[in-house]
């Protein structure tokens, strides 16, 4: 018997598993308590990343270990969910809100609800004034489009932040086109834009591709607007008016 928490045993050795070291963590909660926040946010693929810390919700007063946050209420609305008890998607949305930043949150709900997990009536039913995250849920709902859960960088939400500031037509977001994968789409248009980060772009091999793939999309009649990282978030007003240009150009906005 290998100690794991206070109360709760490993059999034969403690090289337990993801799913193993989860449960450890619900069964030192006790009886009724389920994975909460960011670890159910996961649990649910509302977010990418496992966070360092495992977050779980008990109806029972268990003090946090190294490595373990567990929270308490009086009642814990949860379900189970690829084998394990997890809070409810409304309730994990709530609680992920009152503890992380507004771009994840909205992150969160727009992967919710491409996951088809989205219950507006769920969440109005536990959203209210003093309790914590109803504001910036409410304000990520507001904020709400489904493109951001098709994104598959960081840069990729700011160049999304930068349409909805500036007010340009939502894209569409990662679209193959033929053998190619583009950033962004306004397929009526025909305007496509590209978002270069720092990951191998500047490689001499790299920027090869890139124009060979640019000039294969401009044969196939499409407009290719390309931009750096820092061009999107320290030039954003001349990068909008850019786009704004292409797209009138075209008829179109």
């Amino acid at each position: 018997m290998h100690r794991i928490y206070p109360g709760v045993y490993a059999v034969g050795h403690k090289a337990l598993s993801t799913e193993g070291r989860l449960l450890a963590v619900i069964l030192y909660a006790g009886p009724g308590a389920a994975l909460s926040h960011a670890s159910a946010a996961h649990r649910w693929e509302l977010i990418s990343y496992m966070p360092s810390t495992t977050h779980v919700t008990s109806p029972r007063r268990r003090r946090s270990l190294r490595g373990v946050r567990v929270h308490h209420t009086q009642r814990v609305d949860r379900l189970i969910h690829r084998g394990l008890p997890v809070t409810t998607v409304a309730r994990t949305l709530l609680d992920f809100a009152s503890v992380a930043p507004l771009d994840r949150v909205r992150k969160a709900v727009a992967e919710a609800d491409f996951h088809r997990r989205i219950d507006l009536e769920a969440i109005d039913a536990i959203t209210g004034v003093g309790r914590p995250g109803s504001a910036k849920l409410q304000r990520a709902l507001s904020l709400h489009r489904p493109e951001y859960a098709r994104t598959l960088s960081p840069r990729e939400d700011l160049f999304l932040d930068l349409c909805r500031h500036h007010r340009l037509p939502f894209p569409e977001v990662n679209v193959p086109i033929g053998p190619d994968n583009v950033d962004a789409l306004w397929r009526e248009a025909g305007v496509i834009v590209e978002v270069d980060g720092g990951d191998g772009h500047g490689t001499i091999a790299q920027m090869r591709r890139d124009r060979e793939r640019d000039l294969r999309l401009r044969d196939a009649g499409f407009v290719v607007l390309r931009y750096s990282g820092l061009q999107v978030t320290s030039s954003r007003p001349a990068v909008a008016a850019d786009i704004r240009r292409a797209l009138q150009s075209r008829a179109y906005a």
